[in-house]
């Protein structure tokens, strides 16, 4: 388990590696300890913090983090990606920029975090948790809305939160992580109604104009 300080320095790490050349995803993940579905879901979530759609590359994040989440919940002790993401590469400004955007967030929630609650984020338990956020959340994620804001970010909070809880053994993020959950599901579900709702008030109105 390793912690916010930790975090950044290895972030730093792969960027002196990277120096002769591009570092890929897999290499640096190939390099980590247990720790490595906290580290990965938190670099991988970060493209995701915004309020626009990404379009594909949604999808594509919210499968991701459903084949990371199925993983851990069935207790696999280190993140197996499919190899089109591991084979990203990443130059040295590349996993700077990750490092000082990594500090910003995470020195951010380091002022509300403590360890607390650990047995929610350690042990089979958390194992079983942490999966669950993760799949919920990427499963989430990929459902193609297309245009619709925010369709990655409130997903992507409770990635976050569930990282940022494993990072510092802080159980409470939990608890913040399934809150987003709830939130991106009231969302999607509201805008589903009403896609149905004016949906039919649309046929209806085109009926009887005919």
């Amino acid at each position: 388990m390793c912690n916010y300080q930790t975090l950044v320095d290895v972030i730093n790490r792969f960027a002196e590696q990277a120096k002769t050349r591009p570092l890929t995803l897999g290499e640096a993940l190939d390099t980590l300890d247990e720790a490595a579905y906290a580290f990965i879901a938190i670099i991988l979530v970060l493209p995701f913090l915004q309020p626009l759609p990404l379009g594909p590359l949604t999808v594509l994040g919210g499968v991701t983090f459903a084949t990371l989440g199925w993983q851990l919940f069935h207790g696999h002790e280190s993140p197996v990606l499919p190899e089109k993401i591991r084979a990203v590469e990443l130059s040295e400004h590349s996993w700077r920029v990750l490092a000082k955007v990594c500090l910003k967030i995470l020195g951010f929630c380091r002022k509300f975090t403590k360890p607390r609650y650990s047995y929610l984020v350690s042990g089979r338990k958390g194992q079983k948790i942490g999966g669950f956020v993760l799949l919920a959340g990427g499963g989430l994620m990929a459902i193609p809305f297309g245009v619709l804001p925010l369709n990655n970010l409130l997903p992507g909070l409770a990635i976050l939160f569930y990282g940022i809880g494993e990072l510092e053994e802080d159980g409470l993020m939990v608890f913040v992580a399934f809150f987003w959950l709830i939130v991106t599901v009231v969302y999607f579900s509201v805008f589903f109604f009403a896609l149905w709702y004016f949906g039919e008030e649309a046929l209806h109105y085109f009926r009887w104009g005919s």
